[in-house]
């Protein structure tokens, strides 16, 4: 009898650690379930009209048509003419999208709009270049990734936007948008194959600029 309780309990053992083995290896997917979750909120704000969402579709193609200009300002300072000639095409491009809009909606003068309407996170848009993005020596090929990155966000927000939309027209109206946008990506790509890639030395220079106080 004390022989075959004996055998009893090693087979009952086994069965108890399997099942501590078990628990242990379906812990982890619990918590990539709720990180999951958690990537799923967005940050994007759903305009509550389509009148309200081409506002700001407006807004951020005038801001980046602003943010261009300013950084061909900059690029014609430190006399890097060709990159500012070609920030000013893109803010061309911008300032043509933002009259589209206008045009597609019968809008004579321009919408208001403040940052707390925005559906963007920030208080920039998604399509507008960082400032800290340039460098005095860049060159043409540097200036098309920067507009490449701008329409990859732009298109990304508006994909988010469509996801989060309330009403049919705002997510109709998103979904184009997007469709515009990465229509801009391949254009871009295109451009930057005709463009010839910097050297790995672009950025030194022999005769650096000196900032009086």
């Amino acid at each position: 009898m004390n022989r075959a309780t004996t055998r009893t309990v090693k087979k009952k053992t086994p069965t108890a650690a399997k099942r501590k083995s078990a628990t242990k290896r379906t812990a982890p997917a619990k918590k990539r379930s709720a990180t999951s979750k958690q990537s799923v909120k967005s940050t994007v704000h759903a305009p509550h009209s389509l009148a309200e969402f081409m506002a700001q579709a407006w807004a951020m193609e005038v801001e980046a048509s602003r943010r261009y200009a300013d950084l061909a300002d900059t690029m014609e300072t430190h006399n890097n003419v060709e990159v500012a000639g070609m920030f000013r095409t893109m803010a061309n491009y911008e300032n043509k999208h933002a009259d589209d809009i206008m045009a597609a909606m019968g809008w004579s003068e321009a919408p208001p709009l403040t940052l707390r309407d925005s559906a963007w996170p920030g208080n920039e848009p998604p399509e507008v270049t960082p400032m800290a993005d340039v460098h005095y020596l860049m060159q043409p090929y540097h200036a098309l990734e920067i507009a490449l990155a701008a329409e990859r966000r732009a298109e990304r927000f508006f994909a988010e936007l469509a996801r989060v939309a309330t009403t049919d027209a705002v997510r109709k109206a998103a979904r184009d948008l997007r469709a515009e946008e990465q229509e801009h990506v391949l254009l871009v790509l295109a451009w930057m194959e005709k463009v010839p890639k910097p050297d790995r030395d672009w950025a030194e220079d022999p005769d650096p600029p000196r900032y009086m106080d």
